[in-house]
């Protein structure tokens, strides 16, 4: 495994040798405070720019943000793109041009297809406690269409200890419909477990630590750890205590 620091992998691959598996640590991710917002960015996004981490596939952003008590992002624009949003905890107001106003919480999770323009706004609906979420961004296999919003509760942990479909393209069957050929599974696991990382042909993925630590081959992965995998196959995740991941299955 190679691992990804602010400018591409580090140690860097011998020439030729292509990277197979590669961590983006939690430590390396971009980084924005705004006072209001404390933000980490996983690619690059905003003022963190670097070409070696513009995505993967159809995964364009994973930024993990933290909004004070009473503050938030005002109404601004988006176009061709799904943006999904997980409470981690407080609360999230979210409100848009197609007439939506919903507060989320921990255990939900929102799709909003931007399609051919929509606007929005997301603040903290507390005036007293932080929200802390995380926010992806995927993009659709075509531009344009009408835009979407979509949500639907998380799968309680019980029954999520293995890979658990919460969005996916139109074929998915997924609770939430991706307008790519995309599928996001999440996985809660319990300490001393053990959870696979499924890897299909001709597919690309990618995995999110939420919370807690696991060691896979050798390597031990945290909260905010990202691992992006080409085709070759990866251990399971060894869980050391009680967490939680992201699985984004993508069209190579």
């Amino acid at each position: 495994m190679w691992r990804a620091g602010r400018a591409g992998c580090f140690p860097p691959p011998a020439t030729g040798v292509r990277i197979m598996i590669l961590i983006h640590e939690a430590m390396n991710r971009g980084h924005t405070d705004m006072g209001w917002l404390n933000s980490f960015h996983t690619f690059s996004f905003g003022g963190f720019q670097d070409p070696t981490r513009m995505g993967y596939a159809a995964l364009r952003v994973i930024n993990e943000d933290r909004i004070v008590p009473g503050s938030g992002f005002g109404e601004h624009a988006h176009s061709n793109m799904d943006i999904l949003t997980i409470v981690l905890s407080g609360r999230l107001r979210h409100q848009d041009t197609l007439g939506n106003v919903t507060t989320m919480a921990p255990g939900e999770i929102q799709l909003m297809s931007a399609g051919s323009g929509i606007r929005h706004s997301e603040m903290n609906a507390s005036d007293k406690d932080p929200a802390h979420f995380l926010q992806i961004w995927l993009i659709p296999d075509s531009s344009g269409g009408a835009p979407g919003y979509q949500q639907a509760p998380l799968p309680e942990s019980e029954t999520a200890q293995h890979w658990t479909l919460i969005a996916g393209g139109p074929a998915a069957g997924a609770p939430l419909r991706l307008n790519s050929d995309s599928r996001v599974l999440i996985a809660a696991a319990r300490e001393g477990t053990r959870t696979d990382v499924p890897v299909r042909p001709g597919r690309k993925t990618f995995l999110q630590v939420i919370e807690g630590l696991a060691e896979v081959d050798g390597e031990r992965l945290g909260a905010g750890d990202g691992v992006q995998i080409g085709d070759e196959a990866m251990g399971d995740l060894a869980w050391i205590t009680q967490g939680r991941a992201l699985l984004f299955d993508m069209r190579g």
